[in-house]
């Protein structure tokens, strides 16, 4: 057999070869923008050509700072191609961050979008490395400005260029991509994906009883670009020659659902936060959006609840296909879609969307298993927790610059996340292990706890976190969202909780908010949560207002007068902390205040 090394500069030219007139949709201000496959393949080799007039050689890590649309995908197919190392900056971050992250990354010069171009603006003579800034420009921002580095616009960078450029000869070893991860536990780590993992990886993402990409679809990859490589959707839809549609910085579920609508979308992907989103838009006007192309989207970053995988099946017609992953797993490790074995043909509808809330079954040529504290193997039963850990050729191995040998455990990435695995080999996360809840010595899983109280009707969204219990060591506490206009009274909900946990299990207390945390990412940030309820001496003051009360009511009921009210109602919010901004990432406001004189958590009205 031929020796031919797999990288991605082999397969990255192949859609604008099949399918050149097929096209890149990117949303704008008004309406949207469109180029074709080959335009988008000419401009990327001349971006290419730029970069190396502009002294970019392989190895060099250039990076990007973009929403999702073509100019974005040009720097993705240039720097696959020559060699290059793109790194996506994660918008989203803070201004600490990603100086920290261009420092660590030694980046050299940066394509940034011009609506983004503010948040750079505090790094000004702090980024030495960066040497140059490349500034795409979309409607409404034509008169940027930047004091960050030397500029030059995007379209007059590429000008003249030739549209085909002589790939190199690469290692498939070499690096492709740099990731970091979002840093919820100091700083950002990089995850360095080279040419070779990110080739099988692409590979493995179009198979049918994967993600099923095709050249047949039209693919709206929502999860962004600067995230884990977009969870590696941009290079599938690269080598097939699918129709991409990009959402730019248009996030809001109205937009994105009018976009899915108008191009006819058949694939799409995205966090659960983004189809609870959707399914809000569309139960508000369900003729508004002809969704009936779509036919399946992947959900990742955490569990989408029971309720809503269901619903896209009842309402659209659409399978939701669950994907786990990490950064470090770049970022596909298991997928769970509602038929992934024959004998689930004659398996009733109700347990074939059971399938979809598990984590799934491995990707092909990864090996994953649950281990104790000792990295004893444990049994595939369905009901042995344990640390989960994972292997294989996309796997990270050490990060960049960074080795952190505690993160590893002989060939074995040790992901942070605990589970089972059953007998049909489906791995089912209880949760990441810095947020289980241990209470007396037994773990509750917060994630199934909160998917159980969102399949109430009227919740929008929910988070448990722990707090501290001097018994205990920790009890959880949930904070609740609910929909507008609803009112549900908090017994109901730990009613409703009681149909499926034992009473141990049940949190102690529910506080109803406007909003919680998120990652940069787009995952609740429950590391916030705690620090604000910290903050806020709430647990403290839970437990002095429990030995005050002479009854032996459960903590639960006694926040019912703590907070001054009876029930949760639409006209009622608690106050938000911190001036509704956090260090990290974009958030909600969130959640708790004490009362200057009474010492009290205390309600506000609107």
């Amino acid at each position: 057999m031929q020796r031919s090394p797999l990288t991605m500069s082999r397969i990255v030219d192949r859609g604008a070869t099949v399918a050149p007139g097929e096209e890149i949709v990117t949303a704008a201000a008004t309406g949207t923008r469109r180029q074709t496959l080959v335009e988008t393949r000419n401009r990327a080799h001349q971006l290419a050509h730029a970069l190396h007039d502009a002294g970019i050689r392989p190895g060099d890590r250039v990076a990007t700072f973009m929403w999702n649309g073509s100019r974005h995908l040009e720097a993705y197919h240039a720097t696959a191609g020559m060699g290059a190392v793109l790194h996506t900056l994660n918008i989203r971050l803070s201004a600490a961050d990603i100086e920290y992250i261009i420092g660590h990354a030694e980046d050299r010069l940066i394509i940034a979008d011009a609506d983004a171009l503010a948040l750079l603006e505090p790094l000004a003579g702090r980024i030495p490395t960066v040497e140059r800034i490349v500034v795409a420009v979309e409607e409404g921002f034509e008169d940027w400005t930047t004091s960050v580095a030397p500029a030059v616009d995007y379209e007059d960078f590429i000008a003249g260029q030739p549209t085909r450029y002589d790939w190199p000869d690469l290692d498939e070893n070499s690096p492709l991509g740099l990731c970091y991860t979002s840093g919820t536990t100091g700083n950002p780590k990089g995850v360095e994906y080279e040419h070779r993992s990110q080739y099988l990886h692409t590979m493995a993402q179009c198979m049918t009883d994967s993600m099923g990409l095709s050249a047949t679809d039209t693919v709206c990859g929502i999860v962004p670009m600067f995230h884990a490589m977009g969870w590696g959707i941009p290079w599938s839809a690269l080598m097939l020659g699918c129709k991409q549609v990009m959402p730019h910085r248009f996030m809001d579920p109205r937009r994105l659902a009018e976009l899915m609508a108008s191009e006819r979308v058949t694939l799409s992907a995205g966090v659960p936060t983004i189809w609870q989103g959707v399914k809000a838009v569309v139960e508000a006007d369900p003729e508004a959006y002809d969704l009936s192309a779509l036919s399946r989207v992947t959900c990742g970053g955490s569990a989408p609840p029971a309720s809503l995988i269901r619903w896209f099946h009842d309402t659209l017609g659409v399978e939701m296909i669950q994907g786990w992953g990490l950064t470090e797993t770049s970022p596909l490790a298991t997928l769970s879609r509602r038929l992934m074995k024959r004998k689930h043909l004659t398996m009733s509808l109700s347990e074939q969307l059971a399938n979809v809330g598990k984590a799934g079954q491995l990707m092909p040529g990864l090996e994953v298993d649950i281990f104790d504290e000792n990295f004893n193997r444990l049994p595939h039963d369905g009901e042995s927790v344990g640390e989960i850990l994972i292997r294989g050729p996309w796997i990270c191995s050490e990060y960049y610059r960074n080795p952190q040998p505690e993160r590893f455990h002989d060939d074995w990435l040790i992901t942070g996340d605990v589970g089972t695995i059953d007998a049909e080999e489906y791995l089912i996360i209880a949760d990441r292990s810095k947020d289980l809840v241990k209470s007396g010595g037994e773990w509750i899983s917060s994630v199934d706890l909160e998917n159980h109280i969102v399949a109430m009707d009227g919740v929008a969204q929910a988070c448990v976190v722990a707090q501290p219990h001097p018994r205990w060591d920790e009890r959880p506490v949930a904070l609740v969202i609910l929909n507008a206009g609803a009112e549900i009274p908090q017994q109901s909900i730990l009613d409703h909780c009681a149909t499926r946990f034992a009473k141990w299990q049940l949190p102690d207390d529910i506080l109803f908010v406007d909003g919680i945390p998120l990652t940069s990412t787009g995952k609740m940030d429950k590391k916030v949560v705690r620090a604000d309820l910290e903050a806020k001496n709430y647990a403290d003051e839970r437990l002095l207002s429990a030995h005050r009360c002479l009854s032996a009511r459960p903590l639960a009921a006694l926040s019912r007068r703590w907070f001054g009210v009876t029930e949760a109602s639409s006209h009622q919010r608690l106050v938000p902390v911190g001036g509704g901004r956090h260090s990290r990432g974009r958030c909600c406001p969130a959640m708790v205040e004490v009362c200057p004189t009474s010492k009290h958590h205390k309600v506000a009205s609107t």
